[in-house]
C-alpha cells in the first residue's frame, strides 16, 4: 500500500523505514528537509509540502501524521483543505481522546476518515514493532489493515483468532485507540515508578554503615546492624530479567542503564510528563474509580521537578512555628 507521512521524528521516521521493509510505498513530509532527504535515500518518496505530498498520494490516500499532540489541529487546518472524499487521515501521536471524538465528526462531514492510533514502541519500533491501538470507523481500519499488520510486533504471523495477537487492534470508535494508549501510559508511569522505588531502596540498604548524628530532630535508626548491604544493582537487575516474575521490557532498559552507569551520573532526575498521566487519572475521576498507583506515579513526576519544594516550606514553617524545630542541613 502508499501511505503519507507527516512528521519523521523518533517514530515517524522508523515507522517509515518499517513500512518500505514490508514492501509499502512511503511519501514523506517534514519540516525539517534533512529529515526527508534522510528518508529519500532509504526509499521514500520525497514531499517538500503538504501540497506535494497530497500530490503523490493516489486517492483514496491514506495519510498518518506523527507530530507532537499540541500541533495536530494546525496540521490538520493546512491538511484538511487538500484531501478528497474517503481520504484517511490517522493520528498516530498521543492526543486526547476528546481532542478525536472532535475532529472524526468534523471531518466526517467532508466525507474524510479520522483514525486515532495510538502507537507505543518508542525508539526500538524499527526492529520490534509497534504495538498499535486503533479508534475509527470499521471500513477505513479494515482498509487499512495491511498498515497495521506491518507496523505491528508480529507482522509475519498471522493472528488465529484476533489481531490483538500480533500486536495491534481495532479498540472502538472514534478516541478508543488514544482512550486505550492513555491508559497504557497511565500504568507504564506507575511500572516506572514502582522500579525506581524499588532499586532506590536496595541502593540505600548500607545505611546502617554510615554514623548519624542523633538528635531532637533526626529519628535514629533502631537496627543498624540490619543494613549493612553493598547491593551491585547492575547485578540485581540483570538476574531480575532471568525467569524473575517482575521481569519486563523496562526491567531489560533498566538493566541496561546499570550496567553502563551504575550510578546514572548523567540523569539529573527531573522526569517529564506528556499528558497521558493526568488524562488516565481525570478518566478515573470522572468514572469513580480509585487509581491510587497511577496517582502516586504521576504526583513524584511533579516533585522531580521541584514542583513540591514550596509545599515542603509550608511543612517547615509550621515545625518551627508549633515547635520551634529548626531545618537541618542536607
Amino acid at each position: 500500500m502508499q501511505i503519507g507521512m507527516i512528521g519523521l521524528g523518533r517514530m515517524g521516521a522508523n515507522m517509515s523505514r518499517r513500512l518500505m521493509r514490508g514492501g509499502h510505498e512511503v511519501v514523506a513530509n517534514d519540516r525539517s528537509p534533512e529529515a526527508v532527504a534522510a528518508l529519500a535515500k532509504d526509499g521514500a518518496v520525497a514531499a517538500s509540502s503538504l501540497e506535494e505530498l497530497v500530490r503523490h498520494c493516489r486517492a483514496p490516500r491514506a495519510i498518518c501524521l506523527m507530530v507532537p499532540a499540541g500541533v495536530v489541529d494546525a496540521a490538520l487546518k493546512s491538511l484538511v483543505p487538500l484531501l478528497s472524499k474517503n481520504d484517511i487521515v490517522i493520528d498516530g501521536g498521543n492526543s486526547h481522546y476528546h481532542d478525536d471524538i472532535e475532529r472524526a465528526q468534523s471531518l466526517s462531514a467532508s466525507g474524510i476518515h479520522y483514525i486515532d492510533m495510538g502507537t507505543s514502541g518508542g525508539v526500538w519500533g524499527l526492529e520490534r514493532g509497534y504495538c498499535l491501538m486503533i479508534g475509527g470507523e470499521r471500513e477505513p481500519v479494515q482498509r487499512l489493515d495491511p498498515i497495521f499488520r506491518t507496523l505491528a510486533p508480529d507482522a509475519g504471523h498471522p493472528p488465529a483468532t484476533s489481531t490483538a495477537q500480533a500486536g495491534y487492534l481495532h479498540c472502538g470508535p472514534a478516541g478508543a485507540g488514544h482512550f486505550v494508549k492513555m491508559i497504557h501510559n497511565g500504568i507504564e508511569y506507575g511500572l516506572m515508578a514502582a522500579y525506581a522505588e524499588g532499586f532506590n531502596i536496595l541502593r540505600h540498604a548500607n545505611v546502617g554503615a554510615s554514623t548519624a548524628e542523633h538528635d531532637a530532630e533526626t529519628t535514629p535508626l533502631r537496627t543498624p546492624e540490619h543494613y549493612q548491604y553493598e547491593f551491585k544493582l547492575d547485578e540485581i537487575a540483570e538476574v531480575w530479567r532471568h525467569g524473575s516474575v517482575i521481569s519486563s521490557w523496562l526491567l531489560d532498559l533498566t538493566a541496561s542503564a546499570l550496567a553502563v552507569d551504575p550510578s546514572l551520573e548523567k540523569f539529573g532526575g527531573r522526569v517529564s510528563d506528556s499528558g497521558e498521566g493526568r488524562w488516565s487519572l481525570q478518566a478515573a475521576t470522572d468514572e469513580g474509580v480509585p487509581a491510587h498507583v497511577l496517582a502516586a506515579a504521576l504526583f513524584e513526576r511533579f516533585a522531580s521537578r521541584d514542583q513540591d519544594v514550596f509545599q515542603n516550606k509550608v511543612l517547615s514553617a509550621m515545625r518551627f512555628g508549633f515547635g520551634g524545630h529548626a531545618e537541618q542541613k542536607s
